[in-house]
Parts: C-alpha cells; structure tokens; sequence
C-alpha cells in the first residue's frame, strides 16, 4: 500500500468539533450534546488511524535521482528525504557526491545533501 497525503485526503478534513458554550450551571442536556459531539469527532479519529494501520506491509515510494538531477537542499528545506542510484561513498552524514555505483538514502541539512 502506498500512501499519499494529499489535499483530498480524509485526514486533512478532520477539523476539531464546535464545541457547545457550557451554562453556568449542571445542565444534563448539556453534557449530553457535548458528549455526542466528542464521541462524533473521536469515532472519525479512530476510522481514519484504523485505515492507516489496517495494512500490515506499508512503504513510501521515493523517487530516485542522480546526484546530479537532485533537486536544490536549500529550496527542498531541512529534514528533506530522498534517494540516490550514483553516490560515491557511504559514509553516514557526509555530503553526498555522485559519479559511484552505491544506492544510498540522502537527506537535506538545509545546504547540502548528506547521505542518511
């Protein structure tokens, strides 16, 4: 299963519920709209975490690059991921280099891609 989180996706639909004003004193009929409307919101809350975790074999799709053909670690921002076919080392959080033959994970510092 391949999840993309996008703009449609349920979960980005999920807003916190308006909540009824509470009257200065116990009221039953209170409690009790509160209560519906929180047991509403939580019961769309746990649809959607049983439709993430209903696949027991997950994964996310990277797409894989060149060094070369990376896209810019500044404008990809800090704590970008992505995968390249050409590094040539694959020493942990050195800035990665291509013309090699290993496959490597490599993530954005915010300058550089390092590989990790």
């Amino acid at each position: 299963m391949t999840l993309l989180v996008t703009s449609d996706f349920e979960m980005n639909r999920v807003s916190t519920p308006a909540l009824p004003l509470a009257p200065e004193a116990y009221s039953r009929p209170y409690q009790d709209q509160l209560n519906n409307v929180l047991r509403l919101y939580f019961n769309r809350l746990d649809s959607i975490l049983g439709q993430l975790s209903a696949s027991t074999q997950s994964f996310i799709s990277t797409t894989v690059y060149t060094v070369a053909t990376l896209p810019s670690a500044v404008t990809s921002g800090v704590g970008a991921r992505s995968f390249v076919s050409d590094a040539n080392a694959t020493t942990f959080a050195s800035i990665v280099a291509g013309g090699g033959a290993n496959k490597v994970p490599v993530y954005s510092d915010g300058t550089n891609w390092r590989i990790g």
